[in-house]
């Protein structure tokens, strides 16, 4: 099979694709997607088409700032103000929404489909708040709405997942889905910077927003969890109940005593597959220093999904970026093209399950959630190490590892302890003890502990 005979792709250029009527494109939003997109478009278009079957054109383009855009596409490209001449254009097949955003960009894509038209998207907040929605409303319609770009930018995990993996049961996926938060978490450990000095880094670098709060405080990874979960698990999307923690409040000391103990600390999003339902959390946590997830790190992004006949798989690729963004965008568009003449019964579920299978699996409450936790305990003196763990028996926590932390400047003693496996719930009430107990003289700390194991 690999000797067969490589026809060339120039008949296919001349000829065949001649026959084919172009996938005319539509694209709201101009900014570091749309931006990217156009380039690669323009860049790889003799690929894209023999990839596609047709050739791939951009007709229109709305944008905010009509000068700004007209610079970036160089007059190539018609130009309105306004989106919903692009949702609504006779002469668009698909549109291509990089605008952001949960409020207009619904009505755009809404109104896309009611005309009959594909979307394509990589706006994980429109589709984690409204994807029931917007879904439905494309399965009404015939059309497809796909979002390749919205999850791990230049991870193909969506299609991993509904089509790679569709002989799977799935147990888990679990990922560093936020560039923005694990640059952050880099620096703190390879520069031993606090929080504060870390995000400034990241800003001044571009690696995040003025406004940071969502990548920070776990909202964007939240987003992304969401989707992969449906895909994996055929459930409805569950925005509203994911457990949500970010890293505003993590500590450098954290950071260091995580690697005494052999571990690094990841934002990490979890979805897991329990008998009374689902794991749904984003939350920072240690994962072992020898883990393949402990070795990423900047921007980039991992997923990895645990199935019972696959078994353990990880994906490995950019989490920010114009052209690597763009690139799952436009191979949401070859999809698109690749549809032409095929019954919307036989697309690829949007969610990787049809809609009469969906499992209405429900998330499990925080306290329900079992885990190893690390617990980081400020005591009044060394000899109260007895004091801590005897504290952790009495609340039924299991104690697999005890250490006191490395002296560091302006710190007291500090206890460190590794769980055993025990629920969030046990493990707050023994927190709650602790902070009334004699011995401690600080605030106690605790995080998850994912050994992420196959």
């Amino acid at each position: 099979m690999y000797r067969d005979p490589v026809e060339s792709l120039e008949p296919l250029h001349d000829s065949r694709l001649a026959v084919t009527r172009t996938l005319r494109v539509g694209m709201i939003g101009i900014g570091t997607v749309g931006s990217g997109t156009f380039r690669v478009l323009a860049r790889n278009q003799a690929e894209i088409a023999a990839r596609a079957g047709r050739a791939i054109e951009l007709v229109i383009v709305a944008a905010r700032n009509l000068e700004r855009a007209a610079n970036i596409l160089g007059g190539s490209v018609p130009l309105t103000a306004d989106p919903m001449q692009v949702a609504t254009h006779p002469e668009v097949d698909v549109v291509v929404e990089v605008a952001g955003g949960t409020g207009p960009a619904l009505d755009w894509v809404l109104a896309a489909i009611a005309h009959g038209k594909h979307v394509v998207t990589a706006n994980k907040a429109l589709l984690a708040v409204h994807g029931a929605r917007i879904f439905a409303a494309a399965r009404e319609q015939g059309v497809v709405v796909a979002y390749e770009g919205a999850v791990a930018v230049s991870i193909p995990i969506v299609k991993a997942l509904r089509e790679g993996l569709a002989a799977n049961r799935i147990e888990w996926v679990a990922g560093i889905i936020n560039g923005t938060t694990n640059f952050i978490l880099s620096k703190m450990r390879d520069e031993g910077l606090d929080f504060a000095a870390a995000l400034a880094q990241a800003q001044a670098l571009g690696y995040a927003e003025a406004d940071p709060t969502f990548d920070i405080e776990g909202i964007d990874a939240a987003h992304k969890l969401t989707l992969l979960a449906a895909n994996a698990f055929g459930m409805p999307l569950r925005f509203a109940d994911a457990q949500v923690e970010g890293i505003s409040g993590l500590q450098g000391i954290d950071v260091a005593c995580a690697e005494q103990l052999g571990f690094r600390i990841k934002l990490l999003g979890v979805a897991r597959r329990r008998a009374a339902g689902v794991e749904l959390r984003v939350q920072p946590a240690l994962v072992p220093a020898d883990h393949l997830m402990a070795q990423v790190k900047g921007s980039m992004n991992a997923v990895m999904v645990k199935s019972d006949a696959a078994g353990l798989t990880m994906y490995y690729g950019a989490g920010a970026g114009s052209e690597q963004t763009a690139s799952a965008v436009i191979a949401d568009l070859v999809d698109v093209a690749r549809l032409d003449g095929v019954d919307a019964a036989q697309h690829v579920p949007h969610l990787g399950f049809h809609a009469h299978a969906t499992n209405a699996l429900q998330v499990l409450p925080r306290a329900a959630v079992d885990t190893w936790h690390y617990l980081r305990v400020p005591v009044r003196g060394v000899s109260q190490i007895q004091a801590v763990t005897a504290c952790l028996g009495e609340q039924k926590v299991p104690v697999r590892q005890v250490a006191l932390a490395a002296e560091r400047p302006g710190q007291g003693p500090q206890v460190l302890v590794l769980t055993g496996l025990v629920a969030q719930g046990t493990v707050d009430l023994a927190v709650h003890a602790l902070q009334e107990h004699a011995a401690v003289a600080g605030a106690v700390t605790t995080l998850r502990v994912e050994e992420l194991a196959g």
